[in-house]
């Protein structure tokens, strides 16, 4: 394979530019989505290639343009919809919920 979701190695891709000191987790929700694969990978709803493979069709521009966690949680959401867990629709009504509590 050699998309997008490949891009190591790859030439015209810039150097990779660790922050010093970088945190393992920036904020809290990525060590909830953490804490969130720890705990359903194990439980057998879905395998570590199955995640793989739902982050592998995200398109391009979406890919690139967020970070790895939200890579995982873009996965999750596609895995559970795929799985008839959850609707798209229950998504985002809870998505608009939690907006309004924050708000």
């Amino acid at each position: 394979m050699n998309g997008v979701h490949d891009c190591g190695g790859m030439h015209g891709m810039g150097p990779i530019d660790p922050e010093p000191n970088e945190p393992v987790f920036k904020e809290d929700w990525q060590r909830h989505m953490f804490g969130m694969f720890i705990a359903i990978l194990p439980a057998g709803l879905f395998t570590l290639d199955q995640v793989r493979h739902a982050i592998e069709r995200m398109g391009a521009t979406h890919y690139l343009n967020t970070s790895y966690y939200e890579h995982w949680l873009a996965a999750l959401e596609t895995l559970m919809i795929e799985g008839g867990h959850v609707t798209r629709e229950e998504l985002d009504a809870r998505i608009a919920q939690l907006s309004k509590e924050a708000a």
